[in-house]
């Protein structure tokens, strides 16, 4: 794709697949250069061991922490918001159809209409998710709070690793420590590439531009 290589180092096309929805592989590039190049520089840095596919079973483990290790420095914060909404009523101007009061007769405030929604990284305005190994369902939660920061102005593009498919294939050779087979851990109801797109491509990010990551082969050391 023209977007891909034009956008991303050359050196990151071959560990990552990158997907581009609403144009954010533009609006990092051109609007939030010092942002993607530090997420590029994490992506750089980034590898997994035998060990880590083996050790790991979840969204709480050594994987995601080396992405913390890199970006924490560079003050990239998890942040969760709340918000109430303050609804007010106009009357109408006596005798003067379409033409509204300066000042409203009624207040309402609907608490908790945004209800704690939090993404593992913000800095600027650019949003960073990774999921290595939850259950699909999390996808939902995660492009809900992006839409909603980014409906709320407070971030203008986002960005999400997940597992490409083809780590499957690294999967079915292993056993975890206790000699069970991997692949059940990484099953197909949770946080993978194919789970994320169709998603995606039924705009369930709303507005939010979107640039979906998926971690391939040659990030595992010895593939």
């Amino acid at each position: 794709m023209k977007d891909i290589t034009r956008y991303v180092r050359h050196n990151l096309q071959d560990k990552f697949e990158f997907q581009n929805y609403g144009h954010a592989l533009e609006i990092l590039n051109e609007a939030f250069p010092n942002e993607w190049n530090e997420i590029q520089d994490s992506l750089e840095k980034f590898t997994i061991s035998l060990n880590d596919l083996i050790a790991s079973g979840g969204n709480e483990t050594a994987i995601p922490k080396k992405f913390d290790d890199v970006l924490y420095p560079l003050v990239w914060r998890e942040i969760r918001i709340t918000g109430d909404l303050l609804v007010k009523l106009y009357p109408r101007r006596a005798n003067q159809r379409g033409k509204f009061s300066d000042e409203p007769f009624d207040e309402k405030i609907i608490e908790g209409y945004i209800d704690g929604h939090n993404i593992d990284f913000i800095k600027d305005k650019v949003a960073f998710d990774l999921e290595w190994n939850s259950k699909d369902q999390t996808f939902d939660r995660d492009l809900l709070a992006m839409r909603t920061y980014f409906d709320c102005g407070l971030i203008e593009v986002g960005i999400i690793v997940v597992r490409s498919k083809e780590l499957n294939d690294i999967f079915k050779e292993l056993k975890d420590s206790s000699g069970k087979p991997l692949m059940p851990k990484y099953g197909a109801s949770t946080t993978w590439m194919g789970k994320l797109e169709y998603r995606l491509k039924s705009r369930r990010n709303g507005g939010c531009p979107i640039l979906a990551i998926g971690i391939k082969k040659p990030c595992v050391e010895g593939h």
